[in-house]
């Protein structure tokens, strides 16, 4: 049972790297908000459909699913 588990676990691990790395950078935080490149109005109608915010929704799922069988591995 611990056998398969590190295998997704690994797998896991490597599908949100690539995730990650597909992702666009994003200038709406605090740095972004400093250097004034701040951008109003930007779309938020659309957001849910870019491919931005799917990565966005996938990377959240993935990363809970990693910690998630982290858990299960130590207690085993």
């Amino acid at each position: 049972m611990k056998i398969p588990l590190m295998i997704l676990q690994m797998l896991c691990g490597l599908f949100l790297i690539v995730i990650i790395m597909l992702q666009s950078g994003k200038n709406s935080g605090l740095s972004g908000a400093i250097g004034g490149q701040s951008e109003f109005g930007s779309g938020f109608a659309a957001k849910s459909k870019t491919w931005d915010a799917k990565f966005a929704r996938m990377t959240k799922w993935v990363a809970i699913a990693f910690v998630i069988l982290t858990f299960i591995l130590v207690l085993i």
